[in-house]
């Protein structure tokens, strides 16, 4: 469904950026939980992923949190969108931190928007990790009765065909099996796309993430309670 071409581009300038904002290692960490004002009544979102949540190089206001924010205030949805993005984490660094990040909040989420996977690849993790961690993530959010939604991830092409072949699928696997939403690849539309890049063409400039933004929103909204 897409050109050869344009999958390399995309994945290759990711590697790069992924990359390029991983601390190393896959050590847990533990940071302050994002903070939230317990007084508001919409809805309540996080996202919760890596470097591509993060909004590495960008200011607080032009991240991929307050830009989704905006992007749903536009189409009548007025919810809290957390930054709870950490650059270069992991699937087992996210899992280790999941706990702690939800704790923080000053109540239970109404949807907890899951960027992992990338750093897993990039360090060619086996697969089956990746995976049993993400489901691990979505069985602790059901348990806890929060809704979820995965954002999709492509193995990049020197990985090799049969490394693609375990982790391409897992997100799709995951959202059928766990009953989790399912959104596209997060740099579509903006990877290869200078103008929608910062000066070093890999990461999304603040243009970039208002696209982003703006295309995950209707599916955001569509998983988020009507008022």
């Amino acid at each position: 469904m897409r050109s050869g071409l344009w999958l390399y581009v995309v994945v290759a300038g990711l590697c790069q950026f992924v990359l390029a904002c991983s601390p190393g290692g896959d050590a847990p960490r533990t940071q302050k939980p994002p903070a939230a004002e317990a007084a508001f009544e919409g809805p309540l979102v996080v996202a919760f992923g890596d470097s591509l949540f993060a909004g590495y190089g960008l200011e607080p206001s032009q991240g991929f949190a307050p830009a989704l924010e905006r992007a749903l205030a536009k189409r009548g949805v007025r919810a809290r969108v957390v930054n709870a993005g950490v650059s270069g984490d992991t699937t087992a660094a996210g899992l280790a931190r999941l706990g702690f990040t939800l704790d923080g909040l000053p109540r239970k989420p109404d949807l907890v928007i899951v960027g992992l996977g990338a750093n897993d690849m990039l360090r060619g993790l086996s697969p089956a990790q990746t995976r049993a961690n993400l489901e691990a993530i979505l069985a602790e959010l059901k348990r806890r009765g929060v809704p979820a939604a995965l954002t999709t991830m492509m193995s990049a092409p020197n990985l090799g065909e049969d490394y693609a072949r375990a982790f391409n699928p897992i997100y799709a696997d995951l959202a059928r099996s766990t009953g989790a939403g399912l959104y596209p690849f997060f740099l579509e539309g903006v990877a290869g796309q200078p103008e929608k890049l910062l000066p070093d063409g890999m990461h999304p400039n603040a243009r970039g993430i208002e696209e982003i933004s703006a295309r995950l929103a209707p599916a955001v909204a569509g998983d988020l309670p009507a008022d």
